[in-house]
């Protein structure tokens, strides 16, 4: 094959933007994920503009129906999928435990535990009966799927659940050529990272300015994942500032 389809979610902004653009660069047609459609559409005419096919496909990916929809459209409009990177995420306020609401912890699972296995589930599936068979996915954890910040209790928890969705469908993709990695990102300079420049909450409770890395080193790592042979496979990978406080944190 000399096409190859890839899907990203989370695409409109930040490291899904960077990722969808650095993949269509590399030769790939990319089908862009996310809530809102105008900043999609946005990402798509750059990507038309480097000569890639691009495919909008607006998805809530923590609701079950919208994810098959977006499925099927792929399938119509790709024929296969070679890759996902599974990167859509949500964080929550930085309250204390027993001040998060319901609402906010549910909001962060749907989108970054229930939305990564629901697009996992259609990829894996789409993967598995095409031909040939097999494909990647590439799930973003994040630094806190090792350790967490102060008052992170619903991303940290479902950043360390997608390690072990990683290494499941890691495991059960085997018998279709379907590999699954993991990548761990720390401070990616994005619009969501300004903060980091700005002072953020420490183990010790003191507000520190923490470094930070350029996007495009991110989406250059993500490449260089999806574009091994599937008989290679990245299982984890962290890619951070290096002087970031990570390790060493608490």
């Amino acid at each position: 094959m000399t096409e190859k389809f890839a899907l990203v979610t989370g695409a409109g902004a930040g490291i899904g933007k960077a990722c969808a653009m650095a993949l269509a660069r590399a030769g790939w047609s990319v089908a862009l994920a996310g809530r809102r459609k105008d900043p999609l559409v946005a990402v798509a005419r750059e990507i038309g503009h480097i000569g890639r096919r691009a495919l909008v496909a607006p998805c809530d990916v923590g609701d079950p129906d919208a994810v098959a929809a977006m499925f099927r459209l792929i399938e119509q409009g790709f024929g296969r999928l070679d890759l996902l990177f599974n990167n859509a995420g949500l964080g929550a306020p930085a309250v204390p435990l027993d001040e998060l609401t319901w609402a906010q912890w549910k909001a962060v699972v749907d989108v970054n535990l229930n939305g990564a296995f629901l697009c996992a589930q259609g990829a894996f599936g789409l993967m598995k009966r095409q031909s040939p068979q097999g494909g990647r996915i590439i799930n973003n954890g994040s630094i806190s799927a090792h350790v967490p910040r102060p008052m992170s209790a619903p991303y940290t928890a479902t950043k360390h659940a997608i390690t072990g969705l990683t290494k499941s469908i890691a495991l059960d993709g085997r018998a279709h050529d379907i590999a699954c990695g993991q990548i761990d990102i720390g401070n990616a300079l994005t619009d969501m990272a300004v903060k980091m420049t700005k002072g953020v909450p420490q183990a010790d409770l003191r507000i520190a300015v923490e470094p930070t890395m350029d996007v495009d080193e991110v989406a250059a790592a993500v490449v260089h994942m999806a574009s091994l042979p599937l008989s290679t496979n990245v299982l984890s990978m962290t890619i951070m500032a290096t002087k970031m406080p990570f390790v060493g944190r608490g």
